[in-house]
C-alpha cells in the first residue's frame, strides 16, 4: 500500500520524503482546505514535483474546497499550470470542480476527496463515470463496508482511506460550526476547530445554563479523539485498500516525521504486526487519545474530558548537515544544554531511537557555549553516529 503524507509547507514536504512517504498531498495558494497551512507558491510546487519525481515519489494537489461560482475564477489557468508541471493527481470534493477539471485539464488524474462523502458503491461508481481514478472513502465506513465498495468498483480504480490523525466531528469534515460562530468557513479551508471548544446548553424557559458534563472540566461532546490504525494495516491491505493517508497539513514537521516514520516501519513489516517500539512512536508527537474510529464499529469515538492534546516529547533540533569529521550541524527548535542526552529520530534503523549525549556545543564562529537557546540557531555538536540531513533530535 502507498503511504500518503501531508505537506503543509516545504519543510514538511522534505520531512515526509525523508522519513519514507511514497506520496505527499499539498496545496497551492488557493482551492485547498487548509488556508492557514504554509502552502506552496507556483514555483515551490514546481520544485516539489521535480524533487519528488527525482526520488520516485508522487505529488497530489488539493482542490478540495466546496466551491461557489466565484471560486472558479483563475481555476482554469491553475489547472493548466498543474498539467504543465506534471503533478500526479488533483484531489477534488465538489462535483462541479471535478467536471471543470475533466473539461479544462483532461490529462490531470483526479482523486475524489473524503469531503465528497462516498459511503456506497453507487456513489463510488458515479465518481468513476465522471472521471475519478482514485476514491478517498468517507471516514464513517467500517472495514466490511470498504470491502464491499472495493468489490463493486473496477479493479483499476484505487481506494484510499485515512489511517491517522485528527478526526472532525462533522460528517467527513463538512462542518458549519466554524462559519456560524466566527465567519471563517471550514469548507473553504478556514476552520477554527470550534468543535474543540467548551459548550453549555440552556433550556428555553429557564435562565439557567447547564454544562453537559460529569466533572468540573466542562463539556467537550463534539471533540473527537485522534484516529490511529497502525496495528491494523494488514486488515486494510487484505480488503484491497491501495493507499493509507495521514492527516496533518497544519501539524508540525516533527509530527510529520514521527508519524510517517512509524507507519513506514509498520508497512515494511507486513504481514507481521508492528513492534511495541513502533506503536509507541505514536505517543511521542502531539496527539489526543486514540481511537480506531468507525473501522470496527467502536462506540467510544469522542474525548469528553479535555480539548488539549497530549505532548510527551520535545522536538529539540533537526540535522542541517550530514555528520562528518566527528561533528554534526543541527538547527535548534527547543533549548538544550551540554550534558543532556537526546534521542534520535531517523529513517536509518541502525541509529533510530539511539541516544546522543551533548558533550560540547559550538557556534558557527567556533565559540563554545553551554546552552543553545536561540530558535533556529545552527550549531555543531560532537557525534560518532551517521546522522543525515533531516534526522531529528528529541527529548
Amino acid at each position: 500500500m502507498e503511504l500518503l503524507a501531508p505537506a503543509g509547507n516545504f519543510e514538511k514536504f522534505l520531512t515526509a520524503l525523508h522519513f519514507g512517504a511514497d506520496a505527499v498531498y499539498m496545496a497551492g495558494g488557493r482551492f485547498g482546505l487548509r488556508a492557514f497551512a504554509g502552502n506552496f507558491s507556483d514555483e515551490e510546487l514546481k520544485k516539489a514535483v521535480k524533487i519528488a519525481h527525482g526520488n520516485g515519489k508522487k505529488v497530489f494537489i488539493t482542490l478540495n474546497i466546496i466551491a461557489k461560482d466565484k471560486d472558479f475564477d483563475g481555476l482554469k489557468e491553475y489547472l493548466k499550470y498543474l498539467e504543465k508541471i506534471k503533478v500526479d493527481a488533483v484531489i477534488v470534493a465538489d462535483i462541479g470542480v471535478l467536471a471543470f477539471v475533466r473539461k479544462h485539464a483532461p490529462k490531470l488524474v483526479v482523486h475524489v476527496s473524503t469531503q465528497a462523502n462516498i459511503i456506497n458503491s453507487y456513489s463510488a461508481n458515479l465518481m468513476v463515470e465522471l472521471g475519478a481514478k482514485r476514491l478517498i472513502l468517507a471516514r464513517e465506513l467500517s472495514l466490511e463496508e470498504i470491502k464491499q465498495i472495493r468489490a463493486n468498483v473496477p479493479s483499476n480504480i484505487e481506494i484510499e482511506v485515512f489511517v491517522h490523525g485528527a478526526m472532525c466531528m462533522a460528517y467527513s469534515g463538512r462542518c458549519l460550526l466554524s462559519n456560524y460562530l466566527t465567519g471563517r468557513d471550514s469548507n473553504h479551508g478556514e476552520c477554527v476547530q470550534a468543535c474543540r471548544w467548551k459548550y453549555t446548553i440552556k433550556e428555553v424557559s429557564r435562565d439557567e445554563e447547564l454544562e453537559v458534563e460529569e466533572d468540573e472540566k466542562g463539556s467537550y461532546i463534539l471533540n473527537s479523539k485522534d484516529l490511529n490504525m497502525i496495528e491494523h494495516l494488514g486488515k486494510l491491505k487484505e480488503i484491497g485498500v491501495d493507499s493509507v493517508k495521514i492527516e496533518g497539513r497544519m501539524k508540525s514537521a516533527y509530527y510529520v516525521a514521527s508519524v510517517v516514520n512509524a507507519y513506514r516501519r509498520a508497512l515494511d513489516m507486513l504481514p507481521k504486526k508492528p513492534t511495541k517500539e513502533i506503536v509507541n512512536e505514536l505517543s511521542k508527537p502531539s496527539h489526543r487519545p486514540y481511537t480506531t474510529g468507525f473501522y470496527f464499529g467502536e462506540k467510544d469515538k469522542q474525548f469528553y474530558q479535555d480539548s488539549k492534546p497530549i505532548q510527551n516529547v520535545d522536538f529539540v533540533a533537526v540535522v542541517s548537515k550530514d555528520c562528518e569529521n566527528g561533528f554534526v550541524e543541527i538547527e535548534m527548535r527547543n533549548k538544550f544544554s551540554v550534558g543532556e542526552k537526546l534521542e534520535i529520530l531517523s529513517p536509518d534503523a541502525k541509529i533510530f531511537n539511539k541516544k546522543i549525549e551533548i558533550k560540547k556545543i559550538l557556534c558557527e564562529d567556533g565559540q563554545e557555549i553551554e546552552t543553545c537557546k536561540k530558535v533556529q540557531q545552527r550549531v555543531k555538536i560532537p557525534c560518532k553516529l551517521a546522522l543525515k540531513v533531516g534526522d531529528i533530535l528529541r527529548r
